[in-house]
């Protein structure tokens, strides 16, 4: 299709707003221009969907996901949107509102929106809890329907406070889409009773993610990191430049076995995506003028603090393909060996990733990530996931993939999909959570299988939304995402489970 077909396509489609059109006219004046220059064995393997680029453009001119210090902007104010530094409660969120629209990303929304508990405490004053919760209803509403994106994120959490309480409140109240919410979770700060408010929200709405705060922290530098979009960590300050994505699957159908798979081929297609990620990234740094911007000289971002994802997906299918050309009949997710030989694979893409430097990467390096897969993927599971319909018991389900957790520092996250009947058990979800970060799990995720919000694979969308989209439409950026998904990547086909923590409890010492 030529370039004027696609936006005559884009500008006749009766089920996009004119917004929506907007920004999928702009992706196809940039698809338009030339790609970076690529060797022609990165080219072949994008030809063959080894790699993927994750569709964010020819020409990189913003980075994938930004990180601003939203503090150090409540701080000062800025020169180049002539704000004065808040005084108040209101005039912090109205100034968080004007800078929310000049932070890109590559939906062309922010996707992340800071740590909003932690942003908003020092302006609270005397304001009651009910003056509150009105004002950040109000704001709620605000982000989805000015910035209708369910890959938006809001962080809030460790430590107990009012305005966290009121956050999860709020969002179990309103249900949304947008915005995504994450709660970080510290043994050490965090009481039970907010955990329980926040899997009580799960329970309701499927949100908010529980994060490991301990274990990204310990990641991270003392600026600190952020949790956006899906489920990905990334220094506060910078972010994302790019995202490359490998399919494991077929790295594994192109290998004679385990050990050629281990020894050859990984490595080989490691270099490629990273050679991938390279011309990405100088292309952004180097040509696109994005970090001579107001957000870089006023201090908000840092350019060495962005870094490239290295994102893998397919583990099941691969293990799967690897242990029947090895003559096993083990199966990933419920087979001992197959889950073993999973771990292995990630712990090789660790050493292979981490050994290769980055010119445009905070720390050197790439940051190893389980991509939560596209819309568009058929007969392949996202990152590190138990494939769709095979999925075992909560415990079992934890037990497997728990141990990958250590080798993806930049995001992994697991869902589970569960029985509703934890509505009236509560107590056992929050159980599963603390014992998911005992074993070592990063994020904790869950859907429950009635609920009206949905997590695809990191996004939310609504069953209601994809009942009438046909037809309608939507004022939701990431509805026509999940309708793709529905159809094509087998996510109805989830099953349903009831959690029982008794074997996570006891046969593994997890209290």
């Amino acid at each position: 299709m030529s370039f004027t077909d696609t936006c005559q396509r884009i500008v006749r489609d009766p089920l996009l707003s004119p917004a929506q059109k907007r920004h999928a006219l702009a992706l196809a004046a940039e698809n338009a221009l030339p790609y970076p220059e690529l060797p022609a064995t990165v080219q072949e393997a994008m030809a063959r969907g080894v790699l993927c680029d994750m569709f964010e453009g020819h020409a990189p001119h913003k980075p994938r996901y930004v990180l601003p210090d939203y503090e150090k902007f409540l701080r000062q104010g800025s020169a180049w949107l002539e704000l004065a530094p808040p005084r108040d409660f209101d005039e912090a969120l109205d100034a968080l509102r004007i800078l929310y629209h000049h932070v890109p990303s590559v939906t062309g929304m922010p996707v992340w929106l800071g740590r909003l508990d932690q942003l908003l405490l020092p302006f609270v004053g005397a304001l009651d809890d009910e003056t509150l919760h009105h004002k950040l209803k109000a704001f709620w509403i605000y982000l989805d329907r000015v910035l209708p994106d369910a890959f938006m994120h809001v962080n809030i959490g460790p430590d107990d406070n009012r305005l966290c309480r009121l956050i999860l409140r709020i969002d179990g109240e309103l249900q949304q889409a947008a915005p995504n919410l994450s709660l970080f979770h510290d043994p050490a700060q965090t009481p039970d009773s907010l955990l329980l408010q926040g899997v009580e929200n799960i329970a309701l709405c499927s949100k908010p993610h529980i994060v490991n705060y301990p274990l990204h922290r310990d990641t991270f530098d003392r600026r600190g990191f952020g949790i956006v979009s899906c489920y990905n960590a990334l220094p506060l300050g910078g972010g994302a430049n790019t995202l490359v994505r490998l399919s494991l699957r077929a790295v594994a159908e192109q290998s004679a076995g385990v050990e050629d798979c281990m020894e050859r081929m990984l490595p080989h297609h490691c270099e490629q995506a990273s050679l991938l990620i390279e011309a990405r990234a100088a292309f952004l740094h180097r040509e696109s003028g994005f970090f001579d911007s107001f957000l870089v000289q006023e201090g908000l971002i840092e350019e060495g603090r962005f870094v490239p994802m290295f994102g893998i997906f397919g583990m099941a299918e691969a293990v799967n393909l690897l242990m029947e050309k090895a003559g096993l009949p083990g199966r990933y997710g419920h087979d001992e060996g197959a889950n073993r030989l999973g771990h292995r694979i990630s712990a090789r893409l660790a050493e292979l990733v981490t050994s290769r430097p980055q010119s445009h990467a905070w720390g050197g390096r790439a940051l190893l990530h389980a991509q939560g897969g596209l819309s568009l993927d058929q007969g392949v599971t996202p990152g590190v996931r138990i494939p769709y319909g095979e999925e075992p018991d909560p415990a079992s389900h934890l037990l497997a993939l728990a141990p990958h957790h250590g080798f993806y520092p930049s995001g992994i996250s697991e869902i589970l999909t569960l029985d509703p009947t934890i509505r009236q058990n509560p107590q056992a979800l929050l159980q599963l959570c603390k014992g998911a970060f005992a074993l070592g799990m990063r994020e904790f995720s869950a859907n429950v299988a009635d609920s009206d919000l949905v997590r695809v694979t990191g996004y939310m969308i609504r069953k209601r939304d994809l009942a009438r989209f046909a037809t309608e439409g939507s004022r939701l950026q990431t509805t026509c995402l999940g309708v793709e998904a529905s159809e094509l990547t087998g996510i109805r086909r989830r099953q349903p489970r009831v959690v029982a923590v008794e074997a996570l409890l006891d046969d593994h010492g997890v209290r």
